[in-house]
């Protein structure tokens, strides 16, 4: 009797740990994947005029537009699991990242430090940023912070997805408590996908959100103008 005690015990162990080692294995499987799914389409497919090099920061040859959409496709290559906390040092280290990280990497492949831009500014100019106390490890992460940032510094335009010609791929789409880099990948109608990281339910890094009402209406759309 003891012994098939022992064995149902041994069996359940088993079990346990064989359902451990898929459920692992398929959260890693199934993390967003990286690229745009199905059909996308180009400025050129709707007659839309590339922009000019323009401003080139990190001084690579590259302009800054190029620049942080390639910085934030090779973030979101890296697939990074949704989820955060307090870092020393600011940046994560730990695969993790939510969508400030996906700005803050992309700008810094384009030569802008955005921990130590928003810092910088927000010392200057602190009636705009509200009452939290200043914490550089932090307040980059932030979306209320790289809204005013972005107010402060960078073009303000449409915030209208419909006005196609208006966005650009490396532009910066701001929500209330969201933000993403505007792919040079577009839907049918025209309407730019955004490089994104939203939780742990997202399928794709690049989505077709830009006229969802997913995370409320668009507060901010900005270009980097040095």
């Amino acid at each position: 009797m003891r012994s098939s005690s022992v064995r149902s015990a041994a069996h359940v162990c088993f079990v346990i740990v064989v359902v451990f080692a898929v459920s692992v294995a398929v959260w890693g499987f199934f993390l967003p994947l990286p690229a745009a799914p199905g059909r996308t389409y180009t400025d050129a497919d709707f007659r839309i005029a590339e922009l000019a090099e323009g401003h080139d920061e990190d001084g690579d040859g590259i302009g800054d537009q190029a620049d942080i959409l390639a910085g934030a496709r090779a973030y979101v290559a890296t697939r990074p699991r949704y989820g955060s906390a307090y870092y020393q040092g600011g940046r994560p280290d730990d695969g993790r990242g939510v969508c400030t990280d996906v700005v803050d990497q992309a700008l810094l492949a384009a030569g802008y430090d955005l921990q130590t831009l928003v810092d910088t500014d927000r010392r200057a100019n602190p009636a705009d940023y509200g009452m939290d106390p200043i914490d550089s490890n932090v307040d980059f992460r932030r979306v209320h912070n790289v809204r005013v940032y972005l107010k402060h510094t960078a073009e303000g335009l449409t915030c209208d997805p419909a006005q196609i010609d208006q966005w650009q791929g490396g532009d910066i789409v701001v929500w209330d408590d969201h933000v993403g880099i505007v792919s040079d990948r577009r839907d049918a109608d025209g309407v730019c996908y955004v490089i994104h990281h939203a939780g742990l339910l997202q399928l794709c890094y690049e989505e077709d959100v830009l006229e969802s009402d997913t995370f409320g209406p668009i507060v901010g759309h900005y270009r980097m103008t040095a």
